[in-house]
């Protein structure tokens, strides 16, 4: 059976036992196939290499001659390799597995004649749909496989099968991502990832989580996979459709989880956006583990700018003595057996290597003596890259099992120096055991070992990536996740050893979709759209925020108030009617005047009592309600000063006692005239009902009967001190509280009454004549006493704090004034000026 394809390429050293490797090293451009015929094989000119990758094929033969040279492993035993490239299909991917398992030249399946191609593990691949496509065939004969690249999902493996990831774990990427965003706040990404199941897996497992920490998703894209057909303007136009959800978005963070060449798409973005001549805004990538920074052949000349600024989370990697002298030493004309390098040099340097065939030769000839360090960082990089160093370990890792192995076979049978290694190959399938407990430190210091899983215990470096003025890149390791300690522990970043995009002048990006509510304002959810999405609500009155981004303002304690910005609560002053402070000088200086002038009406009445003008009208009622407003005005300065228990007991009570007593004097007097001129009237039968008793009997029990609901008052509710935190914003107000409303305003409502009463009495007695009666300063002072209490009452239940206190002392001065000044006024005007008005025989004249 001949072998139905000869392999594209191929690399092949050979041992006494070797390792098999599966490259992803080139793409192969074609049309689709149709089936009604057999493809040719694909020429040289259909690969399009990811030169970058090179390096994979190059590190694994590092490390066998590195192994074959040391005389401490394996020794007397020749380990050799055959690398084979996947294409990136599982056409060739299968053929060349199967090939490892077959005689060379000849691919016959279980069938192998020749005796030192003796396969004892399998390298591959760097994509998780190649490393499935391995891992169906080997899982058949027991060898062992270890993935350098993302594991493929393999539900129905058990732990028995030949399985090892030599790349550290995803769950140790996802908290690593995680961590990041949340370290810089960055709330508002975006998502793009490449269409195939782990992208899947890792949105399910990541992504769907975010929202539990925080972190909002503008858009989810998928990233179309990459296939051996020529699909590159489906590819546009898909690169066409993320680059308008970018602009669409707010984010200023894009989160990228893909293939090792998913950067090859990214580059198209910038050059998207230039031929639509729109600026290219500066972005911040977040790059999974398995993105390597690489370049097709065409993108030679597209400068690298977008990844300038870039985070990247990496596969450790070492700088391992001998190997950039081992890379710079290849060269086409020196180097044999390695079916990959010509291809790879043609289009790494852009140039041709001569073909007799071929008699015109377009373009640049390769000499063979170009220099690999000279080809920029997308292309090619001199140091050894993460996924080339885990090859690098999983052929340290096979070579220490093999050994391990050897040794302890070597102590369980007396005969091992008669059956050296390189013929025990039957018994190879017993290497799992010690592929699992292997442990070593490589050349660089690292530690190699696997997990429970068959997972490496291998932390990841977290990358800042660096575009130079020459368009060259090159790495800074800004942080870590360390797998030995525990997953909230492991994620540490130096932030200063960060370099962003110019875009954003060196200052931390920030990515939100909305920006920070600042203290004093809330969060307010727009309807339809993501949490992260809000708008910012000044606090209501009495509520502060005194953080940012606060979901709901809250209310400060009792004895607090909002300041201005209500970001802060601020302690209340405590405040009380005073003497000290001008309002409250001023009602006090009122009460004490109008209690002098008082106080000199009454002795002026006291030393002309003799005088008709002081007799008429029932001269002991005259002196009562002198003697009332003067307590009326002095009862005023019990509102004045902090609220005590006896003046909070005295203040509504005595008040409203003295009042009553004040204006039931008014009302007998009022009466008196009108029984006194009623009486003058030929057989008038109210005779009787004049005289002092009678007067006195009206402000007896007219007080009484206040003094009575007072009574009741102190008995049942009375009031006392109190403190208001409540009535206005910013002050404690120290007042007493009146214990009982209903009482309260049955003292004023009885005023009040007595007053109409009062009023109507006063008015009906108008017309009588003037020198004999007061009526008609009696009515005026009773209308200016009634409208004083009318307007109290609605500015009493409108006002708050000390000023109800003030609106209370001002009306209790008004009303007594109103009364002293209407009654006594005119009496002392003549008694004092005009004398001679204030004799009998005038009086009589008058009346007359």
């Amino acid at each position: 059976m001949k072998y139905p394809q000869p392999p594209l390429q191929e690399y092949r050293k050979s041992g006494d036992v070797f390792v098999g490797g599966i490259a992803s090293h080139t793409f192969i451009v074609s049309t689709s196939v149709d089936f009604t015929r057999n493809p040719p094989p694909p020429l040289s000119d259909e690969f399009v290499i990811v030169t970058k990758n090179y390096q994979h094929i190059l590190s694994l033969a590092f490390a066998v001659n590195e192994i074959n040279e040391n005389p401490h492993i394996l020794p007397n035993v020749t380990l050799g390799f055959d690398i084979y490239d996947s294409y990136y299909n599982a056409k060739w991917t299968y053929q060349d597995t199967m090939q490892f398992t077959s005689t060379p030249k000849k691919l016959i399946p279980n069938y192998k004649c020749d005796i030192q191609n003796n396969l004892i593990a399998v390298i591959g691949g760097l994509d998780p749909q190649i490393s499935h496509h391995v891992a169906t065939l080997v899982d058949i004969y027991k060898i062992p496989q270890l993935i350098y690249g993302s594991a493929p999902l393999m539900n129905d493996k058990t732990p028995s099968l030949p399985f090892y990831k030599i790349a550290p774990s995803e769950t140790l990427q996802n908290v690593g991502i995680l961590r990041l965003l949340l370290h810089f706040n960055w709330i508002w990404i975006g998502v793009i990832y490449v269409d195939d199941d782990n992208g899947e897996r890792f949105v399910q497992s990541a992504v769907e989580l975010f929202p539990q920490h925080g972190i909002c998703i503008s858009f989810i894209e998928k990233s179309p996979k990459s296939s051996v057909v020529s699909d590159t303007a489906e590819k546009l136009q898909h690169g066409t459709k993320i680059l308008d959800k970018i602009r669409e978005s707010s984010a200023n963070v894009y989160l990228v989880y893909g293939e090792s060449y998913s950067f090859t798409y990214l580059r198209w973005l910038p050059q998207l956006s230039e031929l639509e001549n729109t600026p290219w805004m500066g972005k911040v990538w977040i790059l999974a583990a398995q993105i390597e920074l690489n370049a097709f052949v065409y993108q030679r000349n597209w400068g690298p700018d977008i990844i300038h600024g870039a985070l990247s989370f990496s596969v450790h990697s070492s700088d391992h003595p001998g190997f950039q002298q081992f890379v710079a030493s290849r060269s086409p004309s020196r180097i044999e057996g390695d079916g990959f390098m010509r291809d790879f040099w043609q289009q790494a340097f852009g140039c041709t290597f001569p073909n007799p065939m071929l008699n015109d030769i377009t373009g640049d000839i390769c000499t063979g003596t170009e220099k690999l360090e000279s080809l920029p960082g997308p292309f090619f990089e001199m140091s050894m890259t993460g996924h080339s160093d885990s090859i690098y370990n999983a052929v340290y890792a096979i070579a220490h099992a093999l050994q391990d192995m050897s040794s302890s076979k070597r102590k369980h049978r007396e005969d091992a120096h008669e059956r050296p290694l390189k013929h025990q190959i039957k018994e190879l399938w017993q290497l799992h055991h010690f592929l699992r407990g292997v442990s070593f430190n490589n050349s660089a210091g690292d530690k190699v070992s696997f997990d429970q899983k068959g997972e490496l215990i291998a932390g990841l470096d977290i990358v800042n990536w660096i575009v130079s003025s020459n368009q060259s890149f090159h790495r800074v390791k800004v942080g870590r996740m360390d797998p030995h300690v525990p997953l909230d522990q492991a994620f540490t970043i130096d932030e200063n050893a960060i370099t962003w995009d110019p875009f954003f002048n060196q200052t931390r990006p920030l990515s939100v979709c909305t920006k920070s509510c600042y203290p004093g304002s809330s969060k307010t959810m727009k309807e339809g759209e993501p949490f992260c999405c809000y708008d910012c609500t000044l606090c209501p009155e009495g509520k502060i925020s005194d953080q940012k981004d606060m979901n709901d303002c809250k209310k400060c304690a009792d004895k607090q108030y909002p300041n201005e910005k209500r970001n802060v609560c601020v302690p209340k002053d405590i405040t009380f009617l005073s003497y000290e402070e001008p309002l409250g000088g001023i009602l006090a200086g009122f009460a004490l005047s109008f209690s002098l002038i008082t106080a000199l009406i009454l002795g002026t009445f006291l030393k002309h009592h003799t005088t008709p003008i002081v007799k008429a009208n029932n001269q002991s009622l005259t002196y009562t309600l002198l003697i009332s407003l003067l307590f009326c005005f002095l009862c005023a300065l019990l509102f004045i000063g902090p609220p005590k228990q006896v003046a909070c007991l005295l203040r509504q009570t005595a008040f409203g006692i003295i009042f009553s007593v004040a204006v039931s004097c008014v009302l007998a007097k009022t009466l008196t005239v009108i029984l006194a001129f009623m009486a003058t009237k030929p057989g008038s039968r109210m005779r009787k009902w004049v005289g002092r008793r009678f007067a006195h009997f009206v402000v007896l029990s007219c007080s009484l009967i206040q003094a009575g609901i007072c009574a009741v008052w102190l008995a049942s509710s009375p009031p006392f001190p109190d403190v208001d935190v409540h009535s206005t914003a910013k002050e404690i107000i120290l007042e007493c509280n009146e214990g009982s409303l209903a009482m309260f305003y049955c003292v004023l409502g009885y005023m009040g009454f007595l007053a109409v009463i009062s009023f109507i009495v006063a008015f009906l007695a108008r017309k009588l004549p003037d020198r004999f009666n007061e009526s008609k300063f009696i009515t005026f002072s009773m209308l200016v006493f009634c409208s004083v209490w009318l307007s109290f009452v609605p500015a009493y239940l409108s006002i708050k704090g000390k000023y109800v206190v003030a609106v209370e002392i001002f009306s209790m001065l008004a009303s007594s004034g109103g009364l002293l000044g209407c009654i006594f006024f005119p009496k002392c005007y003549i008694i004092l000026l005009k004398p001679e008005l204030n004799n009998k025989n005038h009086m009589i004249r008058k009346t007359s």
